[in-house]
């Protein structure tokens, strides 16, 4: 199991310049890969793009970008640019986002979201491996083809939860990309769906990349109450509470990774058991949490401990 980072959003007009200190601090420390979401703030691939030019080794990924704002050939030529910029170490994370944002924000319907995902996808993928696409969906039409210079292949990754939306991104996709999502239903729900759509679609393993917010502390309760605290947003959306439900956690902190750092290390180990290829730590400690996190996860990348 490679283990990667979620970098923060930065705000000011050095935005980039300090994620390009983050995403160098995560190649220096040796995580295998950088993750960004595209909320509000900063828009991860242009970021990533600038930003990653001047860092090698590591990968970049999107966790991740919202399909509906934009026409899937649009997504393809920005992610295929992105990719160019950064030497070809994308990682194109792709999701729905919610109905409160797509409907009561941007004003597109959000009415059948599988059938949009499928619908894209027929236009996004192969664009992406340098063919034309031609399609006329119910929501998505497209007839294009795009010139980029290709840096090899933009894996993409889809963020699915519900039952539909697993199997499509197993039968189509290079994987998944989880938030919310805690280890039991990791483990007895999305990997073995996952992992049987691939096998169904003559498939190789998908990409399970699991994000959890992880906090090294002597007090793991109030660790809990900071994660429930932080990231309280996410125990409200529908889809997110629904894997909750489903894990029998009442809130984000339930499902944070914490406690010391023998306790940690065994919760990391057990999401590699449970068939995650890549766990990237959400970390959001502060003082001498934040510094035993990121010591700890240091020392997990360089003992190869969570191998799987």
């Amino acid at each position: 199991m490679r283990i990667g980072t979620m970098v923060a959003d930065p705000a000011g007009p050095d935005a980039l310049a300090k994620l390009t200190e983050q995403l160098r601090s995560a190649a220096d420390d040796g995580f295998a890969s950088a993750w960004m979401s595209n909320i509000f703030g900063l828009e991860a691939l242009t970021a990533l793009a600038v930003a990653g030019r001047e860092v090698p080794r590591i990968e970049f990924g999107t966790a991740v970008v919202p399909t509906y704002p934009r026409h899937p050939a649009v997504l393809a030529q920005q992610a295929l640019t992105a990719a160019l910029a950064l030497d070809g170490r994308l990682a194109l994370g792709i999701g729905l986002s919610h109905k409160i944002v797509i409907e009561d924000m941007y004003g597109y319907s959000f009415d059948r979201p599988a059938r949009h995902m499928r619908e894209y996808l027929s236009i996004l993928l192969p664009l992406l491996d340098g063919q034309p696409a031609g399609f006329d969906g119910e929501s998505l039409h497209a007839h294009i083809g795009l010139s980029v210079p290709a840096q090899g292949r933009v894996p993409v990754l889809l963020a699915a939860m519900a039952p539909q939306m697993l199997r499509l991104a197993g039968g189509r996709t290079d994987g998944t990309v989880l938030w919310m999502t805690g280890p039991a239903t990791v483990r007895d729900y999305v990997v073995p769906t996952i992992t049987a759509a691939a096998a169904a679609a003559g498939r190789e393993q998908p990409r399970v990349v699991c994000v959890l917010p992880v906090c090294v502390s002597d007090d793991p309760q109030a660790a809990r109450d900071r994660a429930n605290h932080v990231f309280a947003i996410y125990g409200q959306l529908p889809s997110y509470r629904a894997m909750l439900d489903r894990e029998g956690a009442a809130g984000p902190g339930d499902i944070a990774v914490t406690g010391s750092e023998d306790q940690v290390t065994e919760q990391i180990e057990a999401l590699a058991a449970a068939g995650v290829t890549d766990f990237v730590a959400g970390e959001y400690g502060a003082g001498d949490d934040q510094a035993r996190t990121r010591d700890l996860l240091k020392a997990l990348i360089s003992s190869g401990s969570t191998a799987g």
